[in-house]
């Protein structure tokens, strides 16, 4: 037995004792369901609240990954004809998702964006899709000049941050400087389906100061990624400025997404 070996269980030993003592004295909270977290929970959610999400069921639209019960797919209507695929892990707002997505947006636990990464990097893709994306393109909050209240507010724009896991489980790079709002707009979250489209129309653009955007571009498929699809506006318009600045086709990934009408 090796010198590391003889010391190596002595080691874990202490390692587990202290946390023990730890978790009695400062046990861990779920930030989701506010119950102490077990051992074996790895981050600030509990395993429970990570199964009880609300999985979007089969069978889905190979294309947009929308539930469609074995009948013809109407969320595909809303997508650009350049939109290769689209996913989302769960429905929301949801009891347990939107607990989730709240702690980790507005409540500042910044640690929960492991959590979601993981469970997007397990959705099933398209062949083509795995074989030919080149980078995640997290979708921008409003720069510094524009008056960022929102990102002022969190203090992170969260894509950028789930961005960064997933990029690590997928092994490809986040591409966070090639887009931005170039104007404010008002939150989407009260408008019409209709509104919500004319509210970010050319407010997405690739910067003019990006040296070789075009070629950097030509060919490629990017993959867009935002926390929650509700219509696809905004998607859709991040996508349009990519591809008019030479990308080949976008794909979207999303943690949660809205039920369109008919979704049970």
């Amino acid at each position: 037995m090796t010198s590391s070996a003889r010391w190596a269980t002595p080691s874990r030993v202490a390692r587990t004792a202290l946390s023990g003592v730890l978790d009695f004295v400062l046990p861990r909270i779920c930030v989701s369901c506010g119950q102490p977290l077990h051992a074996r929970d790895d981050g600030v959610i509990c395993s429970t609240c990570w199964s009880r999400l609300a999985f979007l069921p089969q069978p889905q639209c190979l294309r947009c990954g929308h539930p469609d019960g074995g009948r013809a797919c109407r969320f595909c209507e809303r997508l650009r004809p350049f939109v290769r695929s689209a996913r989302s892990v769960c429905w929301l707002p949801h009891e347990v998702g939107s607990a989730v997505v709240g702690a980790f947006k507005y409540a500042g636990w910044t640690a929960a964006a492991a959590g979601i990464a993981e469970r997007m990097s397990r959705l099933s893709w398209p062949m083509d899709v795995v074989q030919e994306r080149s980078a995640i393109v997290p979708v921008p909050l409003a720069p510094v000049p524009l008056a960022p209240v929102r990102e002022r507010e969190r203090g992170f724009n969260q894509s950028v941050l789930i961005a960064q896991e997933l990029a690590a489980r997928w092994r490809i790079p986040v591409w966070g400087d090639v887009l931005s709002r170039t104007r404010v707009t008002p939150t989407q979250t009260r408008l019409t389906p209709a509104d919500r489209s004319a509210n970010v129309v050319g407010a997405f653009s690739v910067p003019m100061a990006l040296s070789g955007a075009r070629s950097r571009f030509r060919g490629r498929h990017l993959v867009l990624l935002d926390d929650v699809l509700t219509t696809g506006s905004t998607l859709n318009a991040c996508a349009a400025a990519l591809f008019d600045a030479g990308a080949r086709t976008v794909s979207y990934v999303t943690f949660g997404r809205a039920r369109a009408s008919g979704d049970q």
